[in-house]
């Protein structure tokens, strides 16, 4: 005799939908309260996976890199690099993440039409593809167990156009982001 089983989503999709609803609106009114004043103090980003960061151009001082693992949403230890900029301007910037909800895709989308300024810069990437310039560039291999700390790049000034981060993880001390906007939206992924 056969027998039909039939399997559920263990989601219960009205409880996730004002869930994603509620912390998309905490994070508007959040993102709202920056607006007002203009700026943000200490501001992590983390723990959502791989988001995007896309720019026209950066421009920054006192920059700083090097190799480290860390995790991500998929791996408790992927290779990254850590990016340290004292002070930067940013034009077009753009934010986002995306979800697979069920059989759909959502991006949440954080952009800024005028240039954005930020202090206190930390950037972990996976990927960074840009045009890119230094000055003052030095290479520095340094002897330790600690592979971490065998070799960092630094620069007074750093540009990197047309750019397109893949990030695990971003902080801020201060950031001015004025003409900013919030977007939730499905997309169409392949």
């Amino acid at each position: 005799m056969d027998e039909s089983v039939v399997v559920e989503s263990k989601i219960n999709k009205k409880v996730f939908w004002s869930t994603l609803a509620s912390g998309v609106l905490l994070l508007g009114i959040l993102l709202a309260s920056f607006g007002l004043s203009g700026v943000a103090y200490a501001v992590p980003i983390a723990g959502v996976g791989d988001f995007y960061v896309e720019f026209d151009k950066l421009e920054g001082k006192g920059y700083k890199f090097y190799p480290k693992m860390g995790e991500t949403s998929s791996s408790d230890a992927s290779p990254q690099g850590t990016n340290l900029i004292e002070t930067l301007t940013i034009d077009n910037l753009q934010l986002y993440k995306d979800f697979k909800v069920g059989n759909e895709w959502i991006r949440v989308k954080i952009q800024a039409s005028k240039p954005v300024q930020i202090s206190g810069l930390q950037h972990d990437a996976g990927l960074i593809e840009a045009d890119a310039k230094f000055q003052n560039l030095a290479l520095k291999e340094n002897n330790s167990d600690d592979w971490t700390k065998q070799f960092q790049q630094t620069s007074s000034t750093i540009t990197l156009e047309k750019a397109k981060l893949k990030t695990h993880y971003l902080f801020q001390e201060t950031i001015n982001m004025n003409g900013m906007k919030l977007t939730v939206e499905k997309i169409d992924k392949k």
